[in-house]
């Protein structure tokens, strides 16, 4: 992708000016993103989806869907859902969120590839969200940036800066109290919204509907310095010795509850040589980003994989594959790699595969690596 061309799925800007301007600043709409869209999945798929085990969904049902928001009556379930769990098609006012499909469904994985134009730390999923007439989750806002793609149907979307973000109180959704929109649109299939963090917004189905929802990860400061403290703790070394806190000349106490000041100094010490390393700290934040989610799980090949006869090796779509200048980070495992290594490995991350005549330039113990990402379900070498 040339992030200097304008492309249609963001109104004819380039990525590199919807960047600058837009992202994370103020919303955009996008009539006709992608002309004619029709949806990837059908109503009877999406269903079928939600009654997997390990997909994640959930399902909102309101009560008095015509009245304001502040007297209606809310529902919220998890799944999994099997069809007799759902309403009827012709009950008004419910939803149905299903997570994570891009990991689940071919073409819903390469639509999510459109928008690479946002670094792959930061991208997390697409969710499709059906509703019946009515349905919707209430005026609300999210902490992450959204794109909101017209798939089936229409919904109207309100939207607006809202500064009061106070929510109704007894709730099982998080529900602005007082939303005040400012602006108004109906979206039809094919048209987009982007919202920025933290804007109100509120959309309601017009008939039965389908809308596509780009998600991006924001962590937050304080799960991230838990998530890397925790994986510097560990040792490089699984083999090595631990280093024991010794005290051979403390002496007898009186006041027994005293922390001793030695301990204090050897914790100081143990934070302070864990977080001196830089490499340390961004093979642990590449780590932590690749982690898959919890209901993520992946299939092993059911027998050694014989990459003989091969086109290429391409990612699976639950596959979650970064770099740095050092390292090379995979479902979260980290590998040091240079060279043309690096270099090949760098173009996998970003075009999700490589062909049989760039694997024939990797070393042995990289090739090795690829065979073991086979076997083990995270790439597959397609004939």
């Amino acid at each position: 992708m040339n992030i200097l061309n304008p492309i249609p799925l963001l109104g004819d800007i380039s990525p590199s000016d919807f960047m600058q301007h837009y992202w994370q600043k103020k919303p955009l709409l996008i009539r006709q993103a992608i002309p004619g869209f029709q949806p990837l999945l059908s109503r009877t798929e999406l269903l079928q989806l939600a009654e997997q085990d390990d997909v994640e969904s959930r399902l909102v049902v309101q009560k008095n869907a015509a009245t304001a928001a502040a007297a209606q009556q809310w529902s919220f379930r998890h799944g999994p859902f099997n069809r007799k769990s759902l309403p009827p098609f012709k009950q008004a006012g419910w939803t149905l969120l299903v997570q994570g499909v891009d990991m689940l469904h071919d073409g819903v994985h390469g639509l999510l590839q459109q928008f690479r134009f946002v670094p792959d730390a930061r991208l997390d999923d697409l969710m499709i969200s059906f509703a019946t007439d009515g349905g919707g989750v209430g005026p609300h806002f999210d902490s992450y940036d959204v794109f909101l793609l017209q798939a089936q149907g229409r919904r109207r979307w309100r939207i607006g800066p809202q500064t009061d973000l106070s929510l109704q109180p007894d709730m099982p959704l998080k529900i602005l109290a007082n939303f005040v929109p400012e602006q108004e649109f109906v979206l039809e299939p094919g048209d987009m919204l982007y919202l920025p963090p933290r804007y109100a917004h509120d959309g309601v189905a017009q008939g039965e509907c389908m809308t596509y929802s780009v998600g991006f990860r924001t962590p937050a400061k304080d799960e991230l310095a838990r998530e890397i403290l925790q994986r510097l703790a560990e040792p490089a070394d699984q083999d090595a010795a631990p280093v024991l806190y010794q005290d051979p000349q403390q002496g007898a106490v009186t006041a027994s509850g005293d922390i001793p000041a030695g301990l204090l100094k050897f914790s100081v010490d143990a934070v302070q040589t864990a977080l001196q390393d830089p490499q340390a700290i961004a093979r642990a934040l590449g780590e932590y980003l690749t982690e898959p989610k919890a209901q993520v799980w992946f299939e092993g090949a059911d027998e050694e994989c014989a990459p003989e006869n091969f086109q290429r090796i391409a990612l699976s779509r639950k596959t979650r594959m970064l770099f740095d200048a050092h390292h090379i980070f995979i479902n979260g495992e980290s590998f040091l790699a240079s060279g043309h290594d690096a270099e090949l490995m760098h173009r996998m991350v970003n075009i999700r595969h490589l062909t049989s005549e760039e694997v024939a330039l990797l070393s042995l113990p990289a090739r090795e690596i690829l065979t073991q990402w086979c076997e083990d379900g995270w790439a597959n070498y397609v004939e």
